[in-house]
């Protein structure tokens, strides 16, 4: 079972920035894409950014683009999501995910990440 662990997170003003790292135990096809969800209360979990390991391509959702930056350490294979400009709406539960490429791209779909990690909650006030 491959263990996927975020860290980072935590209470920031609205406009400020906040860095999240993620890691994971074995580096294989299995986990060559790592992506970036969160879920708010009483909504449901959707993506926020995507990266396949071998080139650094990325995906992001609307919501985060311009103002999130998805990115990876070759050497360690570590995974990070700086985040900037943050707004209130950005409050909620970020999980990192990782999971294989289809087509050689890596998908915003959860269904498609097979290891989680337990999150980390990022709360920004107004």
């Amino acid at each position: 079972q491959v263990q996927v662990v975020e860290s980072g997170g935590g209470s920031v003003q609205a406009g400020g920035s906040l860095r999240l790292s993620c890691a994971t135990s074995a580096y294989t096809s299995n986990t060559i894409c790592m992506g970036w969800f969160r879920q708010a209360p009483g909504k449901k979990r959707e993506a926020v950014a995507t990266i396949w390991r071998a080139t650094g391509d990325t995906n992001y959702a609307r919501s985060v683009k311009g103002r999130f930056t998805i990115s990876r350490d070759s050497a360690s294979g570590t995974v990070y999501l700086q985040m900037t400009a943050l707004m209130p709406e950005d409050t909620a539960g970020y999980y990192c995910a990782a999971g294989p490429s289809a087509f050689r791209a890596c998908s915003l779909d959860e269904n498609s990440y097979l290891y989680w990690g337990q999150g980390t909650q990022v709360t920004v006030s107004s």
